[in-house]
């Protein structure tokens, strides 16, 4: 039997007329579908996005001033959706209350109704949002239970309002999760386009939150959607934008986190907002810790859990008494730290009980968000950690401001890893250039200290105690980057369809160079293809042995053209359930080669040789 030693490059001619064969003709071949970035689908669910960004941009209208009614209720006895900050207003936030005593027992009335409705509702309302967003993306094709859509909401805004340290972000970039989730599982969407949906809804409630467009936008890359495409940065993006939009048509362009002029760094300066990014992310990982450890707590409690709620929040009643400021969303608690307005004592104060009331309340597993709780304790142990600084090296030209934004920013980045995220998050919600440089700084060194002393993340290990493995780097594909040319067998065996089957079965038999392959093209007369012949049906007793090849092949063959990738070629394989094609010239119409599973994976050899360290 002949061996056909033949030259690396091609592929199949589609649509042209082809030589008279035996067999199936070659334009008949399935070939790897051509893929595009974008395509009409892309405009479809762009224009998908849009609309669920203008929702949920109104739905966040709507929760904030629900949390502000319940609040007002709760804590001022009256029926309004008024709101203000203190201390020119105390509306809508708990503070400036005459409770007394009684502020101790508020949030427990909330942690009650929020452990009902989680144990006759859905008990996925629990928690603070991204995760559940998170695992149902890695496990349930993002899918998310359409009574959430309402339930979440509804529960984070009695939590929020009867006093729960929580931001009311955390929600409402659930609630949009849940708004696109449910939107594309009424439509006919694939489960890539839903997640793009759900995303696009995630970062669009963020947008609506803080009219932060581009963090909201990389925070839907860093913890949701796991991929830097166009197909679903498109959409994202467009829904960050449109949801930014709606923001600024209710309140206006300014900054939610507004703050003085910020001083130009020099090189101490800025290198000491680097160590304090290094320190804060060290707090990072201690808070991580804690608040699981508390959650731990509660799981060994005796009491059933729709209960837990209620006792995390008689600490948070006991800490309100004490230090109103903990009570509540707090955002102008972070405004007041970033831009200098409270003593170093109070700002110290601050952060202990804040942690302390929010890491015991979500411990608990009640209904509320962690980024404003975070940001309110980092950017206070940034601003007392800028003090210290300021006092080491006092001709340093240290901004405690500066600090505090440092230290806002890096306790994001050292417990969620999302690192771009948390520096551009800064810069959008206090439009402040001059901090950007040291928002940088800071939260990378952040990064690397969380990285190296956590192996998950606040957002992940929840879902990482249950088995599933998060995605935490990524990559270009690196099947992607390599053509089906460059690793292709130069020695190719082929049959040809006018030889009967017998002749080929003696072949086999006597084990000549060749003969022990486990797959073979078939051409005809022309050397165009005809097919391919596992040695399986070839060896088969059921079929007859004056049979020519030509006569066995039943279907079109399967190839890949030589300029596909490894991608298109594993894909191929895939979709066909086989595990070798033929290669062919796309000009000459020859075959010219034949890839199989072991070829995609010795590729890898390459990747993993980039890898390798050099010998000491």
């Amino acid at each position: 039997m002949p061996e056909r030693e033949v030259e690396t490059s091609a592929t199949v001619n589609q649509g042209l007329p082809v030589a008279p064969s035996l067999g199936p003709s070659l334009a008949q071949s399935h070939v790897p579908i051509a893929s595009m970035p974008v395509d009409g689908r892309v405009v479809l669910i762009s224009g998908v996005a849009i609309v669920l960004a203008a929702v949920a941009a109104v739905v966040a209208q709507i929760l904030m001033h629900l949390i502000w009614f319940i609040t007002n209720v709760s804590f001022h006895g009256k029926f309004s959706f008024e709101h203000g900050i203190p201390p020119q207003s105390v509306l809508g936030t708990p503070m400036g209350n005459h409770l007394g005593l009684w502020v101790i027992v508020v949030p427990v009335i909330g942690g009650i109704i929020v452990g009902f409705m989680a144990r006759y509702g859905s008990k996925a309302i629990r928690g603070h949002g991204i995760p559940e967003a998170m695992e149902q993306v890695l496990l349930n094709q993002s899918r998310i239970p359409a009574r959430l859509t309402f339930l979440k909401p509804l529960s984070a805004a009695v939590a929020i309002g009867t006093g729960g340290p929580f931001g009311a972000e955390g929600p409402i970039i659930a609630t949009g999760g849940a708004l696109g989730s449910l939107i594309g599982q009424i439509m006919p969407t694939t489960a890539a386009e839903r997640k793009t949906l759900l995303a696009a809804g995630a970062s669009a409630g963020m947008a609506a939150t803080f009219g932060s467009p581009v963090s909201a936008v990389l925070l839907a890359i860093e913890l949701l959607l796991f991929e830097f495409r166009p197909r679903s940065i498109i959409p994202v993006a467009l829904a960050s934008a449109t949801a930014t939009g709606v923001r600024w048509a209710f309140d206006g362009a300014h900054p939610v986190f507004a703050m003085p002029d910020l001083l130009q760094p020099g090189g101490l300066a800025l290198a000491s907002y680097i160590a304090i990014g290094a320190i804060v992310g060290l707090l990072s990982v201690v808070v991580t810790h804690a608040v699981y450890a508390i959650e731990d707590g509660f799981e060994h409690m005796p009491a059933h859990w729709m209960w837990w709620p209620a006792i995390g929040a008689l600490a948070v009643g006991v800490v309100g008494y004490f230090y109103p400021r903990t009570l509540g969303v707090g955002y102008y608690n972070i405004s007041d730290i970033i831009s200098n307005h409270l003593t170093i004592s109070a700002v110290a104060a601050l952060a202990l009980w804040k942690f302390v009331s929010w890491s015991i309340s979500l411990g608990s597993g009640t209904s509320g968000g962690t980024l404003a709780p975070l940001f309110t304790i980092g950017g206070a142990v940034g601003a007392v950690l800028g003090v210290a600084a300021a006092r080491i090296f006092p001709g340093a030209g240290i901004d405690l401001r500066i600090a505090a934004l440092v230290g806002m920013a890096s306790i994001f980045a050292g417990a969620s890893r999302a690192l771009l995220t948390s520096a551009v998050f800064a810069f959008e919600t206090t439009l402040q250039p001059i901090g950007l440089l040291p928002l940088l700084g800071g939260c990378t060194a952040s990064f690397l200290v969380s990285s190296l002393l956590m192996r998950n993340t606040i957002m992940t290990e929840k879902i990482a105690r249950r088995g599933v493995r998060v995605p935490a780097e990524y990559e270009a594909d690196f099947l992607d980057q390599v053509l089906v040319r460059d690793v292709i067998r130069n020695k190719l065996v082929t049959l040809h369809g006018t030889q009967t089957l017998q002749s080929v079965r003696d072949w086999i038999v006597s084990r000549v160079p060749g003969s022990t392959h486990q797959g073979y093209p078939v051409l005809n007369g022309d050397g165009h293809l005809l097919g391919v012949l596992t040695r399986r049906a070839l060896l088969d007793p059921g079929n007859r042995a004056e049979q020519t090849l030509a006569e066995l092949i039943a279907r079109p063959p399967v190839i890949v053209y030589a300029d596909n990738t490894l991608r298109d070629a594993a894909d191929h394989m895939v979709n066909h359930d086989i595990g070798r094609l033929p290669v062919v010239d796309r000009e000459t119409r020859q075959v010219i080669g034949i890839i199989t599973r072991s070829d995609l994976l010795g590729a890898h050899r390459r990747r993993l040789s980039e890898n390798l360290r050099p010998a000491a």
